[in-house]
């Protein structure tokens, strides 16, 4: 095979290297890539300047240009190119400001030779020869020092870049030594007759030694990635279930404070309700014996359901019902036709719910605050609207004499309905009634 055959199987394994690079580089927007492909466009543009037929077509001040200059061009290009892959400014700094200083030396020596192929007649083939000399064996000190400093990082990237570093410093100075014994060779024949096939086998192990690097780099990466991304699903589910089980302890918590709001409202009613019932059972003693029996009864009946209502946040509207009737029996014994109740509630509605006590609260407060006489009936209506709402109306005729009152009353039931969370009662007097709406609570209702 002679070297122009080989220089196309050359410039064919680059190009593919090359093309696979240019994909991995759509595909991971890395600028890792980038700086690999201009790498490879670097010797590619060396070599088809310098051995193809590209050669013919620029000056012999061209061709001497080329051939001293575009090797330190894809140096200059390696220099970032490893930067970039082994994170050398962070990991070995004192190498990498090293390199910063090599770069200022190749532009450098690009412009000593720009000035000694181009200056007029300042061409000088000794000085041209001792320069390009001295670079190549400066540059390979500077490999034998860098393939130490990549081994000393210990990875298996440093050590993949580090061995395709070698392959180029040993290509590279086994071509320079040939060229040296035989300056003048036959390109037209066997290809291993030709320095820079040497060079050029160098460059092919040092490419498929980087892309191997690179592929493992971007391997470890990806599982890199994946690793942190599971262990980043895993915090959030932790912390998830964490927030859950803490929004469960507050609504525990909340729940908790609610029930003890509502039971310290209805243990204030209990007493109360007991207080003025006795007053009421003492004074029909003196009265009338058998009512104050069938009075105790009731009132026995009345405290049976307080006592379990005392158990339940919200009681069926139906329950509530039965026990006012009871209630109001005991109020009507005491006072007669003076107490008139009205009803008119839509059974369709018995089924939604309320605090318990309420219609209790409501009736003592219409009989404690206004006038009960046989000239001056006081009239209390308990119904339904279209709105499911419960109403307790009564007719304003207020004692002019002040009661006393503990506070309890209408506060308390607006605070039961402000505890669970649920539209509060509406007061209204028009037209002398006093008019309290109040709403009716579906049965899926939780505190």
């Amino acid at each position: 095979m002679t070297f122009q055959i080989w220089g196309a199987v050359f410039t064919g394994m680059v190009l593919s290297i090359m093309l696979m690079n240019i994909v991995q580089w759509t595909t991971y927007r890395d600028r890792n890539y980038g700086l690999y492909t201009l790498y490879m466009l670097a010797w590619l543009f060396y070599f088809g300047l310098r051995v193809y037929t590209f050669r013919d077509w620029f000056s012999l001040e061209t061709n001497h240009f080329v051939r001293a200059v575009a090797p330190m061009g894809a140096y200059y290009i390696y220099f970032d190119f490893i930067d970039s892959i082994l994170d050398l400014r962070h990991r070995l700094p004192n190498f990498y400001r090293q390199l910063q200083r090599i770069k200022v030396g190749i532009v450098i020596y690009i412009g000593i030779h720009l000035l000694l192929c181009y200056g007029p007649s300042l061409w000088n083939p000794v000085l041209y020869e001792v320069t390009f000399i001295m670079m190549r064996l400066a540059m390979a000190v500077l490999g034998v020092y860098g393939i130490q400093q990549m081994l000393s990082l210990c990875d298996p990237v440093s050590r993949m870049y580090a061995i395709g570093t070698g392959f180029l410093l040993v290509g590279g100075l086994t071509s320079m030594f040939l060229s040296m014994v035989r300056p003048y060779e036959d390109w037209a024949g066997p290809f291993w007759m030709v320095s820079l096939t040497y060079m050029q086998t160098g460059i092919i192990a040092e490419l498929v030694c980087f892309s191997l690097g690179l592929s493992y780099r971007q391997r470890r990466a990806a599982v890199r990635n994946a690793m942190i991304e599971q262990e980043l699903m895993h915090e959030r589910e932790k912390h998830h279930r964490d927030q859950l089980e803490a929004e469960l302890v507050m609504q525990r918590l909340e729940q908790e404070k609610t029930e003890v709001h509502i039971r310290a409202l209805q243990a204030q009613i209990n007493p109360h309700f007991l207080f003025n019932s006795l007053n009421s059972l003492s004074a029909l003693i003196d009265d009338d014996t058998q009512q104050a029996s069938i009075f105790l009864d009731e009132l026995s009946s009345v405290y049976r359901y307080m006592l379990r209502a005392n158990d339940q946040i919200l009681i069926p509207l139906a329950s509530e019902l039965a026990f006012i009737r009871s209630y109001c029996h005991l109020l009507q014994t005491r006072h007669g036709q003076a107490l008139r109740v009205e009803w008119a509630v839509s059974p369709v509605l018995l089924a939604l719910q309320l605090p318990p006590l309420t219609l209790q609260l409501l009736v003592e407060n219409a009989v404690k605050h206004n006038v009960i006489l046989a000239d001056y009936p006081l009239t209390i209506a308990i119904s339904t609207n279209e709105n499911n709402q419960l109403q307790v109306r009564n007719n304003v005729q207020r004692k002019t004499v002040r009661v006393a009152s503990n506070g309890v009353g209408l506060a308390n039931i607006w605070s039961k309905y402000q505890i669970l969370n649920q539209p509060i009662p509406t007061i209204q007097e028009d037209r002398g009634l006093f008019i309290v709406t109040l709403p009716l609570i579906e049965k899926e209702c939780s505190v």
